[in-house]
């Protein structure tokens, strides 16, 4: 959520960045409401003081003698018009707040203006895709994967967009879980965190997945629960209300977890293989800091979601994403791409944004200042660190052999029990 102060005194800011992310928000909406409701405001004010005046003579009168019934008939009006104008306030002060939560965050003045993922500047590659000397299959078609991923068991399960793993294919969903989890808490300084993974509708609202996205989301019909889409989300909320020592800072959490999206508004893209499932795990990587230091952050959680993909030897890419491709909530994204020989392309696998303070004020979360003052607001970053899924088909593509066979990378192979190439049938 923006700051109301500089909406009201700074709202060309605001256009201006609504206009670089191609929003079809309109500043003027939030100017006529919030000049309705100051003048609901000034008007109370005067009849409140003009209340009192009135107010004053009455008790004179009656002290005199006097007959004051036609002045108590003028104050009982002056009331209703001020209970009418309260409520009025109120009203308006609710449709401030529902329209500010549906403004996106405003974009760092470091972010490339586009409007899409083709004006998307790339920072840097590392790795050699592989030469292939047999027709390179993408990964639901290599022989060892036709087995280990099972596609139309998951249909019968659940529907489109699930999937069954077997045997070594599930052994390394679990060995990628754990492997990432050791190397943000071993190397990368994170706590790791088990959290819900389900949460109500204020944890939704507070790291801004309610209101706009709630099409995306899958809810339980009967509770005020909704099945988490990231980690992100309950991790964020863990110090929603709270106000923090500075000396706490930066707070560092990751989490392996269960994610569930609906993907609505993706019908006919990925509907074959594990890119775009209704259901996934992934580890997140989840920050707070303070304001100074949270640019500094972002770059060292991008860096940690590379190393991840060095560490498994899959060729990658980063990429700024620029003000019409941005999130919701990001004031600055980079992704991280792995190359998919099958595709022929670079396909997203880890997103790391800095959210600045636009989610700490949804949800309330400040520190306190070692010097005293005021508490601020922290800022909050997050990113994938990294889901398994995708992983799975990058590794797959990348290591597959002409026989059908899938070669383990060497970082992997402590996790499985020492297995070096997945054949078929296992």
């Amino acid at each position: 959520m923006l700051d109301l102060k500089l909406l009201q005194k700074q709202p060309e800011v605001v256009a201006k960045a609504l206009a670089d992310r191609h929003s079809d928000i309109s500043v003027e909406e939030f100017t006529e409401l919030d000049n309705r409701r100051r003048a609901a405001l000034t008007e109370v004010e005067t009849l409140k003081s003009e209340r009192n005046t009135r107010s004053a003579e009455v008790a004179k009168m009656k002290r005199s003698g006097e007959d004051a019934s036609a002045l108590v008939a003028e104050l009982g009006k002056l009331s209703a018009r001020i209970k009418e104008l309260d409520e009025e306030a109120s009203k308006i002060k609710e449709a401030v707040y529902q329209w500010m939560l549906r403004v996106p965050n405003i974009p760092d003045a470091s972010v490339p203006v586009g409007a899409d993922e083709n004006d998307n500047p790339e920072l840097h590659r590392w790795g050699t895709p592989r030469e292939f000397t047999f027709p390179i299959r993408q990964h639901f078609e290599v022989e060892a994967a036709k087995t280990g991923l099972d596609f139309e068991r998951g249909a019968k399960l659940a529907g489109s967009r699930f999937c069954v793993s077997h045997g070594a294919f599930a052994r390394m969903e679990r060995a990628l879980v754990n492997f990432y989890l050791d190397t943000q808490t071993t190397e990368f300084g994170a706590t790791e965190i088990i959290p819900p993974y389900m949460v109500n509708a204020a944890t939704m609202l507070g790291t801004g997945q309610l209101p706009k996205f709630e099409e995306d989301l899958f809810k339980m019909p009967v509770w005020d629960y909704y099945l988490i889409p990231t980690a992100e989300v309950p991790v964020t909320n863990l110090h929603a209300g709270e106000v923090l020592d500075e000396d706490m800072l930066p707070l560092r959490y990751t989490a392996g977890t269960p994610c569930f999206r609906s993907e609505a508004g993706s019908a006919g893209k990925d509907v074959r293989g594990l890119i775009r499932q209704h259901q996934f795990i992934k580890v997140e990587m989840v920050r707070f800091a303070h304001p100074d230091k949270s640019w500094e952050e972002l770059e060292n959680m991008r860096r940690c979601a590379e190393i991840l993909l060095e560490k498994l030897e899959l060729p990658y890419r980063t990429i700024t994403l620029c003000t019409g491709d941005m999130g919701f909530g990001s004031a600055k994204t980079y992704d991280v791409e792995v190359w998919l020989p099958g595709q022929n392309t670079y396909r997203e696998i880890s997103s790391c944004s800095n959210c600045v303070d636009f989610q700490a004020r949804r949800a309330n979360i400040r520190f306190r200042p070692k010097g005293g003052g005021k508490p601020e607001f922290v800022h909050t970053l997050n990113g994938s660190g990294l889901p398994t899924g995708r992983s799975m088909v990058a590794i797959i593509e990348n290591y597959q052999q002409e026989d059908g066979s899938i070669v383990v990378p060497k970082v992997l192979r402590p996790y499985m029990g020492g297995l070096e190439v997945i054949r078929p049938g296992m």
